[in-house]
């Protein structure tokens, strides 16, 4: 998904990321797999069956037992939190051809097709159709989905705007369209080279201001179609709640009339992740990664900052770069506290008006180890930077990649 449409490539996310608790990535280990004769609505041995919701461990509430057993169908919901669009709820129904935990060799990731929708207090609604499969030995994944949405947001200018600043214009981005995407394994490393294609037609509208009311509301559409190459290296030992290892990912957005959108333009973003354990229970992650825009691009593909703390397409430039830290202490059983702390700019080449805006961000957190079996802790996060305060549930990582 391109990065303006964040709402809904969150939810994407959820989609082909939510239901795919299976635990590890491709060259840890992992458990064998559960048959479908051997789930808890089965009878088993005393002492043989495994709890669903408890951890035969420590006797903590665990849903390892459930994650193991869960295939064919199943039902997601979620809580949406994003300060841009306001709170919300998400839904959908997943269809999955096998148990999510890992096989004896491999990924042994199922294949997944799921349906759903999303809804804010702001009257943000998306509906979506998603497709995650694996192929040749779970060497090759492919992803499809279909979007249509109408997403509400506030726009503060590119660059520093005074007017803007403080009384923001709101307009509708209804977007509708296509993402197919490819991606290889590059022998037995852990290198993966892939190829996206995206087409979205986007009606985009503004209302007149109040303060000049003379002048009459826009609306127009707005193509965008485009090929994404990308790169990924990654040597996490889990992709939920990391503690050691890289993650690095460089993707290109070419994006062009004769690839069916309306201008030419381009996008370079390098994302890196690394994590770091300090001690026994004190865990150090940190993020770095930047955006660069070139061409004629429509003002809502424009990379923005993106921090906790900080609401989506608040700060947008031509070029965007930031650094976010987070530091985990596991200090009870299974419960953790976190600080995190961000910074980040947007800079654009206007002559008249101020080319670059800079915000810091920050705050804390708590987690639960929720499946230890898939290294997965939730919790909640509250942010804070000059201009919000914002809370967000989390699943696994902030900076979840798949």
């Amino acid at each position: 998904m391109m990065r303006f449409f964040k709402a809904i490539a969150a939810f994407m996310c959820l989609l082909w990321c939510g239901p795919a608790l299976w635990a590890q990535t491709p060259l840890a280990s992992a458990p064998s797999w559960t048959s479908a004769d051997s789930t808890s609505d089965v009878a088993a041995a005393p002492g043989d069956k495994k709890a669903k919701f408890r951890s035969a461990e420590d006797g903590w509430f665990d849903v390892s037992g459930f994650l193991d057993q869960r295939y064919g169908f199943l039902p997601i919901g979620s809580v949406i939190t994003e300060p841009a669009v306001g709170y919300g709820v998400s839904g959908a129904l997943a269809f999955i051809d096998k148990p999510l935990v890992g096989g004896d060799a491999g990924w042994g990731r199922p294949n997944m097709t799921a349906v759903g929708g999303l809804w804010t207090e702001n009257d943000t609604w998306g509906a979506v159709v998603g497709d995650s499969r694996y192929w040749m030995d779970d060497r090759l994944q492919t992803r499809a989905g279909v979007v249509y949405a109408s997403v509400n947001l506030d726009f503060y200018g590119i660059g520093e705007d005074a007017l803007l600043k403080d009384n923001p214009l709101r307009y509708n981005l209804e977007p509708k369209g296509v993402f197919v995407q490819g991606k290889y394994r590059l022998g037995e490393t852990r290198l993966w080279a892939g190829l996206g294609y995206t087409f979205f037609r986007t009606r985009v509208s503004f209302d007149a201001p109040e303060s000049t009311p003379q002048l009459p509301d826009f609306e127009r559409d707005s193509d965008v179609g485009g090929l994404a190459p990308t790169l990924v290296f990654d040597s996490r030992d889990n992709i939920f709640t990391p503690i050691r290892g890289t993650y690095v990912e460089a993707t290109g957005w070419l994006c062009a009339a004769a690839l069916g959108g309306d201008n030419d333009f381009q996008h370079v973003q390098v994302a890196v992740l690394q994590y770091v354990p300090l001690a026994s229970k004190w865990f150090l992650g940190l993020r770095a990664d930047g955006t660069a825009s070139f061409g004629d691009e429509p003002f809502y593909a424009l990379p923005y900052i993106n921090l906790r703390g900080v609401a989506a397409m608040r700060y947008q430039g031509e070029q965007v770069a930031q650094l976010e830290t987070e530091l985990r202490w596991q200090f009870w059983k299974r419960f953790s506290l976190l600080g995190f702390a961000g910074y980040g700019g947007a800079w654009n080449d206007f002559e008249r008006l101020e080319n670059s805006q800079t915000v810091f961000s920050g705050g804390t957190g708590f987690r639960y180890e929720l499946a230890r079996e898939y290294g997965i802790h939730a919790g909640l996060d509250v942010g804070f930077s000059p201009d919000e305060t914002a809370w967000y549930i989390q699943v696994g990582s902030a900076w979840m990649r798949m």
